[in-house]
C-alpha cells in the first residue's frame, strides 16, 4: 500500500484515501442497523474484533475497500489524522481479509498522479461472478441507509440541533411530533438549521393545549407505548416502545451504541426496522423516521426518559 504523497502510479499499489472501522461499537452507519448487518453488506463474518476499511485507489486510478484485520493500526491512523497528523497507513499483507471493488462510502479526495476515481473493470476470469462495485446511497433519496446518515448528522451536531428546541415551548401538534428541523443530503458540513418555531407565545400555547391534550415533556417512553395519545407520531410511539423493548432482550452487536459526550454524559445512538434514536443520557432525544423523510423529531426529556437512556446505555457497546 501506499500514501497519497506518491506521484508515481504503480499499478499493485494501493493509494491510500481515509479509513474507517467496522467493529461492534463503531462502524459506517450506511450500511446497516448494527454490526452484523454491516457485516453482511460486505459479504463478512461478524467477527467480535471487528475490522478496518481502508479505501483508497490502484495505479489505474480505479476504487477499492481494503478490508483488513489490524484494526488497532487503522485505530491508529485514524486518531492521528484526526489530529492532522500525517501518517503513512501500511496494513501488512497478511493481515488482508479481502479486496472489495468501489467504496461504499463517498469520499472526496482523490489521489495524485492516477486516473480519476472509478470503479474497476470487471475480471474476465470471474465470469460475471465477481461481486458489484460497493456504492455509497443516493443522497436524492430516503431510505434506511439515509436515515441513519441523517442520524449520524444530528449527533455529530448535536449543540446545533438542540439549541431550536425550547423546552418550556415545545409541543406535540396533531399533525405528528413537532420537527426540530430537517436534516441535509448527511454531510456535516450541510446541516439545516431550519427548525420549526416552538416559541407560540402565552396564547397560543392555551390552545395548542386545547387542542392536543399533550405536551412534549409528557411524551414519554412509558407513557407514548402504555398510553398513545393522538396526537403523537405513530413511529415515534413505535420507536419508544422498541428501544425499551431492547432493555429486556438485548438486541444484536452495534445497535444499540454509547460514545463519550461531555462530563459525565454519554451520546447515545440506538437503531431499529424504520427508525434511528439519538440522545445524550442528560438530555433530550430525536428520532428520524424513515415514513417522514428528512425529519427530526424531539423527545422531551420528562420523567421516563432518563431512566430508558440510563438502560440504553448500560447495555451498549462503547468503543475501547
Amino acid at each position: 500500500m501506499a500514501g497519497t504523497s506518491d506521484t508515481v502510479a504503480d499499478d499493485d499499489a494501493l493509494y491510500v484515501l481515509t479509513a474507517v472501522l467496522l467493529t461492534p461499537a463503531q462502524f459506517p452507519s450506511v450500511l446497516g442497523d448494527d454490526y452484523p448487518a454491516a457485516c453482511a453488506a460486505l459479504a463478512l463474518e461478524p467477527y467480535a474484533e471487528g475490522y478496518g476499511l481502508v479505501l483508497g485507489q490502484d495505479g489505474s486510478g480505479a476504487r477499492w475497500t481494503v478490508v483488513v484485520e489490524d484494526v488497532s493500526l487503522v485505530a491508529v491512523a485514524i486518531a492521528a489524522w484526526d489530529c492532522g497528523l500525517e501518517y503513512d497507513l501500511s496494513p501488512d499483507d497478511r493481515s488482508v481479509v479481502c479486496a472489495l471493488p468501489g467504496w461504499p462510502l463517498a469520499v472526496g479526495v482523490a489521489a495524485p498522479g492516477v486516473a480519476a476515481p472509478h470503479d474497476p473493470l470487471p475480471d474476465p476470469e470471474a465470469e460475471g461472478t465477481d461481486p458489484a462495485p460497493l456504492a455509497p446511497p443516493d443522497t436524492e433519496s430516503w431510505g434506511p441507509a439515509q436515515r441513519r446518515m441523517g442520524a449520524d448528522e444530528v449527533a455529530h451536531q448535536w449543540s446545533a440541533w438542540r439549541e431550536q428546541i425550547d423546552d418550556a415551548t415545545a409541543f406535540i401538534t396533531p399533525g405528528g411530533a413537532e420537527s426540530a428541523g430537517r436534516v441535509g443530503d448527511g454531510s456535516v458540513a450541510d446541516v439545516e438549521t431550519n427548525g420549526a418555531d416552538t416559541d407560540t407565545g402565552p396564547e397560543d400555547e392555551d390552545q395548542d393545549q386545547d387542542a392536543d391534550g399533550l405536551k412534549a415533556t409528557d411524551a414519554t417512553p412509558e407513557n407514548l407505548a402504555k398510553n398513545p395519545p393522538a396526537g403523537v407520531h405513530p413511529g415515534v410511539r413505535r420507536a419508544l416502545a422498541e428501544a425499551r423493548a431492547y432493555v429486556d432482550a438485548p438486541p444484536p452487536p452495534g445497535r444499540v451504541r454509547s460514545s463519550f459526550a461531555t462530563g459525565d454524559a454519554r451520546m447515545l445512538r440506538a437503531d431499529g426496522p424504520g427508525w434511528s434514536l439519538i440522545a445524550r443520557t442528560d438530555d433530550i432525544a430525536f428520532i428520524l423516521l424513515d415514513e417522514e423523510p428528512g425529519e427530526v423529531l424531539p423527545v422531551m426529556r420528562g420523567a421516563q426518559l432518563p431512566g430508558l437512556l440510563k438502560a440504553l446505555d448500560a447495555l451498549a457497546v462503547r468503543p475501547t
